[in-house]
């Protein structure tokens, strides 16, 4: 549903369900009873009448967008015509409780479609909570956006997980939701072009992000099954599990020391590339391959890998770069740099 303003969820509703059984049985009643996770917020305005005969489209995990305007001005630069983006804030206190998609979308001329992706129970990770200095958060959505200059036609939203494993106490960070892709289209020449922006689940398996892949490319034939398209965004590409990568740093250190390229070529651990490539889908072409796209702060030396990615089918890539994500001071504004790509009808 396309709505002016997602539906506010009160703090008393919020509290309850962080404070509640915090099981699958209670994921599901609440995920149901969240009228946010199945609308799609429109707002802002186009500058554009169209794109031409070719479309520049940014992708970007702007991790949180607490850095608007730094970003803002990254993408500026480039001056695409559409902007895929994850890790978008509306109302959390980590980010200082603004509706901060209006705002770059202000600054760019751009219109905006934003899905919610998780609707966060608490204020973040630890570090971010011990940072906000108890402020509670007003909203409490997280997810994906489209920012566009030129119209966008049609958008959808596509559910990929429904498992609320985020949600169980384990994991640390109460959420209801889960990983989710939002498109539409817009115009190249005659034709409508598909524009989908993606985050896939980074604690899972490779064999679980495949499984979130195909559910959102048959969504997207159900959507429409012959007009080009280009994916974009987080597939987190990270060639094992969370517990493999995290329960023994060493031993993980020691696999990529024996696959000095596994990080930034994974292809051959994460078999999404094999279902994309039997479907039609080509990313050859569309990413830049000359540095990683995670970005860390410095003296952090966490193994990097290229885990943000472009895909395409009926579309002609060129141009694609990777550009880094940084603050005048040189320090991160995200924890992903960005990717552009140039795209044509075939």
């Amino acid at each position: 549903m396309l709505v002016p303003q997602l539906t506010h969820v009160p703090v008393a509703a919020r509290n309850a369900m962080r404070d509640g059984p915090r099981d699958s049985a209670a994921h599901l009643r609440h995920a149901a009873a969240v009228p946010a996770l199945g609308e799609i917020e429109i707002g802002g305005k186009a500058s554009r009448e169209s794109a031409g005969e070719s479309l520049t489209v940014m992708a970007w995990n702007v991790e949180r967008l607490r850095h608007v305007d730094a970003i803002a001005t990254t993408i500026a630069g480039r001056a695409p015509h559409v902007v895929l983006l994850s890790e978008v804030d509306k109302g959390m206190a980590r980010s200082g409780n603004g509706h901060l998609l209006s705002r770059l979308a202000d600054r760019l001329g751009h219109s905006y479609a934003y899905g919610v992706e998780f609707l966060e129970l608490g204020t973040g990770n630890e570090a971010e909570q011990a940072a906000n200095g108890g402020a509670e958060n007003v909203e409490g959505f997280h997810g994906n956006a489209i920012t566009s200059a030129v119209p966008l036609l049609r958008p959808f939203l596509v559910r990929l997980d429904a498992a609320g494993a985020w949600f169980l106490p384990e994991h640390g960070q109460p959420r209801i939701g889960g990983r989710m892709a939002l498109g539409g289209q817009v115009m190249v020449g005659e034709r409508r072009v598909t524009v989908v922006s993606v985050h896939l689940e980074n604690r899972t398996t490779p064999a679980g992000r495949a499984d979130q892949t195909r559910h959102l490319l048959d969504a997207i034939d159900r959507y429409d099954a012959e007009a080009p398209v280009l994916i974009g965004g987080d597939f987190n590409t990270l060639t094992a599990t969370y517990e493999e990568r995290h329960a023994d740093p060493a031993a993980w250190q020691a696999r990529i020391d024996a696959e000095p390229d596994r990080l930034m070529c994974p292809d051959r651990h994460e078999p999404l590339f094999a279902v994309m490539a039997g479907r039609g889908y080509d990313w050859r072409d569309a990413n830049a391959f000359d540095r990683p796209t995670q970005r860390r702060p410095a003296g952090d030396r966490t193994p990097t890998g290229h885990i943000d990615w472009f895909f395409t089918r009926g579309l002609a890539a060129s141009a694609p770069e990777t550009l880094p994500a940084v603050l005048p001071d040189g320090s991160p504004s995200a924890d992903h740099e960005a990717l552009v790509v140039t795209v044509r009808i075939r």
